[in-house]
């Protein structure tokens, strides 16, 4: 197994034949949210630029093959998670459902379900649904004596106390999508991934869960954002990403900048 480094293939391949059984402290998934398949795009949005929804053949499944794919993926990260291991995993209201039935059938213990309230999400386009403005962060452990930063966390927390002491981090989170410099673009001006996460975040979840030296893992790499912050903080890393376009960028993020 190497360490710092883009591992290219699928996730579960690689996962059950390339990565040491129990060696990584912490894993952050943003896997496939399945929920493309209608192309519907906003041009000429005035509140953020052009908008497209996510449509990608790698975010098309039926609900048993998700189902499935999900046991799978996470099956294969609980046997290389060390045993006081953490894992967060990014969804939305399409897919907790399933996320949480895997974490709980493969014995993990599920500490919070972390809110993502995004402060310039998208307006609601059909007018016949409440505005959707957030997504979720589940962290579970997957043994006993995990790693939890308590005193890193209130260093960091932008919320303060009345008296401006500082406060305890709760598990709903004001972050904005990314945009401005922080989004990865093509010479186009689109954006380079669909669901490129705040930095912000990934920040606060692993300094939480990690500590210098540890092994942060990503097995759906996608924009790099993971290992980007992972390196920063004096992590080591692994990613993982099936997409050729996609490690380019990642690639070029982490060793450019």
């Amino acid at each position: 197994m190497k360490k710092n480094l883009i591992y290219s293939g699928d996730c579960i391949d690689i996962l059950n034949n390339e990565i040491d059984k129990k060696s990584v402290d912490l894993i952050f998934a943003d896997p496939p949210y399945n929920l493309s398949g209608n192309g519907l795009k906003w041009k000429g949005n005035k509140t953020g630029g052009d908008w497209y929804m996510v449509n990608e053949e790698w975010d098309k499944m039926t609900a048993p093959e998700y189902l499935q794919f999900t046991r799978k993926w996470v099956g294969a990260c609980y046997e290389v998670l060390k045993g006081h291991g953490s894992i967060y995993i990014s969804c939305s209201y399409h897919n907790i459902a399933e996320v949480m039935i895997v974490l709980k059938q493969l014995d993990f213990k599920i500490h919070n379900v972390i809110t993502w309230q995004k402060i310039n999400a998208m307006p609601n386009m059909t007018r016949r649904v409440f505005t959707h403005s957030t997504e979720f962060i589940v962290w579970a452990v997957k043994g006993k004596k995990w790693i939890f930063n308590y005193e890193e966390l209130k260093k960091i927390n932008p919320e303060k106390q009345k008296d401006g002491t500082l406060k305890q981090m709760r598990d709903v989170w004001a972050l904005p999508l990314v945009q401005g410099k922080e989004r990865l673009k093509g010479k186009d001006g689109r954006a380079l991934h669909p669901t490129q996460k705040p930095e912000e975040m990934l920040k606060r979840i692993i300094l939480a869960s990690s500590n210098k030296d540890d092994l942060v893992l990503d097995p759906f790499l996608g924009s790099g954002t993971t290992v980007f912050i992972a390196k920063k903080l004096g992590r080591n890393w692994i990613g993982i990403e099936k997409s050729k376009e996609y490690i380019k960028m990642a690639q070029n993020r982490i060793f450019n900048k």
